[in-house]
């Protein structure tokens, strides 16, 4: 190796240490903030009747500062994809108090995303610093947005993929693989040394391997792909009818925060506001309601489809646990292992990105369900069409196609 291959190599390790220290201290600030913010709304549930207001605040907010940003994960991916304008600095403050503000007054949103757009934004920044070509800054954004995502969840292995594999659908180029996991672990154990609060699921002890188990855990994969259809439809619905009737962007979170405001009213709790994670641990030990995946992509389309920020993460693991969970009334699998698939598949169907949700569920629950998780994620995958949560996502090989090319193996 040359020494000017050597200087480079060095240089692309320091800035992608350096992305993931900036996306692990981001990070870290956001899911402190957020679960002060979570706590606080808890202690206070009279707050979700001021969702509406706060809808209006953000609307206003974004409208004056934030247009250049408000693509959020959209951007990032159209800017890797085809690298012009550095990602203005702003959307990572602007994206943490508009979930913040969200989760305050009880919005059923995620936080991942936001943590994506947190660690791409702050990468984007070091092209003003150094002297990178478009092709290593497109390297600095797809790490950024891993180590965002490694950092929040808590899963660095799946961070680094996911930030390669959510770029494209079709094909998994891991042309700067190196660079995803040095900036992914370095974020991942950076916002733990921090003290970062991040949810704790349990292990899945119980699995048996058999022709039989496959097969259920195949139906379960294709049943965990129909929910995030349904929810990527919904909340693509309240989109369109939101542009549609409101043409003023401001007052959309505003019509949004009052219908939400009515379903809380109605249901009687705020079990379906925040993001849900009690319902979803709960879902590991009990076999929870049918409704509970129905209300959540519910309470979580209006609450997306309207404008509000945070993104779609928890709540699709939400629909995916509690879906898992009440699918082992009538499939043999155990409720902690289904719980345990929903968690990673519908997700994974819904990003388009299978092997970075199986990776993921083999970290949080163990690498004895790995070849469930795969087999439950991909079935999931296929299930949506080419339907996805992130806009600017670039097909370069159909899902049918791929499919062909399997069963042709």
């Amino acid at each position: 190796m040359s020494p000017r291959s050597v200087k480079d190599l060095l240089q692309r390790i320091a800035l992608s240490a350096t992305v993931g220290l900036m996306a692990g201290a981001a990070a870290a600030v956001f899911l402190y903030t957020l679960d002060r913010a979570t706590r606080l709304r808890e202690a206070y549930p009279q707050l979700i009747w001021f969702l509406p207001v706060a809808g209006l605040v953000l609307g206003i907010f974004y409208h004056l500062y934030g247009r250049s940003v408000e693509k959020g994960t959209g951007l990032i991916l159209e800017q890797i994809h085809d690298p012009q304008h550095i990602i203005p600095l702003r959307m990572a403050p602007m994206i943490l108090l508009g979930t913040i503000l969200t989760h305050l007054f009880g919005g059923s949103a995620g936080r991942e995303g936001t943590a994506v757009q947190m660690g791409s934004s702050l990468a984007d920044q070091l092209s003003r610093l150094f002297p990178v070509s478009k092709e290593d800054r497109k390297i600095l954004l797809i790490a950024g947005a891993g180590a965002g995502f490694s950092a929040a969840i808590g899963a660095p292995w799946a961070g680094a993929l996911f930030g390669l594999e959510v770029i494209q659908v079709g094909r998994l180029r891991l042309f700067a693989l190196w660079e995803c996991l040095v900036a992914s672990f370095v974020a991942y154990y950076f916002c733990r040394w921090l003290g970062a609060p991040h949810s704790i699921f349990p292990s899945v002890t119980e699995v048996s391997c058999s022709a039989m188990s496959f097969a259920w855990v195949l139906v379960a994969g294709m049943c965990f792909g129909l929910a995030a259809n349904i929810f990527m439809r919904f909340t693509h619905l309240v989109e369109s009818m939101q542009k549609r009737f409101v043409k003023n962007p401001v007052w959309r979170p505003f019509f949004g925060g009052m219908v939400l405001v009515l379903l809380f009213w109605w249901q009687g709790s705020d079990r379906y506001a925040g993001l849900g994670i009690p319902v979803i641990q709960e879902a590991f030990h009990q076999s929870l309601s049918w409704f509970d995946p129905i209300l959540k992509t519910l309470f979580t389309g209006l609450t997306i489809g309207s404008g509000f920020k945070g993104g779609e993460f928890i709540p699709l693991v939400f629909v995916g646990t509690s879906l898992g969970s009440a699918l082992a009334a009538v499939l043999p699998l155990g409720i902690p292992l289904l719980a345990a698939l929903g968690f990673a598949a519908v997700f994974g169907a819904a990003a388009n990105t299978p092997i970075a949700c199986a990776v993921m569920a083999c970290e949080l629950f163990g690498w004895q369900i790995a070849p469930y998780a795969l087999l439950a994620c991909w079935s999931a995958y296929f299930m949506t069409g080419h339907l996805g949560i992130y806009k600017n996502q670039k097909i370069v090989r159909s899902k049918k196609d791929q499919l062909l090319r399997v069963f042709k193996r």
